[in-house]
């Protein structure tokens, strides 16, 4: 089978997408708007860019409804600050609850029953349930479009971490305590433990 993506509607461009990378780690993302109105929502084109400055990066896509912004992208533009809450397997149900469209005023948070604590650098709270936090402030986003099916890239440099103590040791995050989950496409999840194995990456080539 050979594709041009060019002749795809969005659509079904998308779901060549999320039907090929996998799986995908999950950021699921906590702000504020101006008003002081938490918002929390999942993002799964999330991934890690560097570790001095230490940056991540994740995607809001447009909606396809109307082609608006996402509160998440919104907010973070409004106030430049977020934090992204890693999620595991025991928060996997309450994540999906806010992925949902809600008005602006409402609080995802509450609505999915989730708590909220306050940050060491950031406004926005960090989800207790979660067991590891990266609060990011604003680096820089770039918009790909402004039609259903665009997106953005918004970089956060990570100013403060928190991390469960049952999970860390000797400087390292013990996966396996973690249980992250990751999205596979359609409504599918998987935790990517699950049968691990082993690849030793040589350290010269002759």
């Amino acid at each position: 089978m050979e594709i041009n993506p060019q002749s795809l509607e969005w659509r079904d461009a998308y779901k060549l997408l999320i039907g090929s990378i996998l799986p995908r780690p999950i950021a699921f993302v906590s702000t504020v708007n101006k008003g002081g109105v938490a918002n929390a929502a999942p993002f799964s084109f999330f991934t890690a860019i560097c570790a001095d400055p230490m940056l991540i990066c994740f995607s809001p896509m447009r909606r396809g409804t109307d082609a608006a912004k996402k509160d998440t992208l919104t907010n973070i533009e409004e106030t430049g600050e977020f934090v992204v809450n890693i999620v595991s397997q025991d928060l996997a149900v309450q994540m999906n609850e806010c992925a949902p469209e809600y008005p602006a005023d409402v609080d995802e948070m509450e609505a999915a029953g989730l708590t909220k604590e306050k940050n060491a650098a950031v406004r926005p709270p960090r989800i207790k349930e979660s067991p590891v936090h990266l609060e990011c402030r604003l680096e820089q986003v770039l918009h790909f479009g402004e039609q259903p099916g665009a997106g953005s890239l918004i970089i956060g440099k990570v100013l403060h971490v928190h991390i469960n103590d049952v999970l860390y040791d000797n400087g390292r995050i013990d996966s396996q305590k973690l249980m992250p989950v990751g999205r596979m496409a359609g409504n599918t999840y998987t935790n990517p433990l699950a049968d691990l194995f082993e690849l030793i990456r040589k350290t010269e080539i002759r």
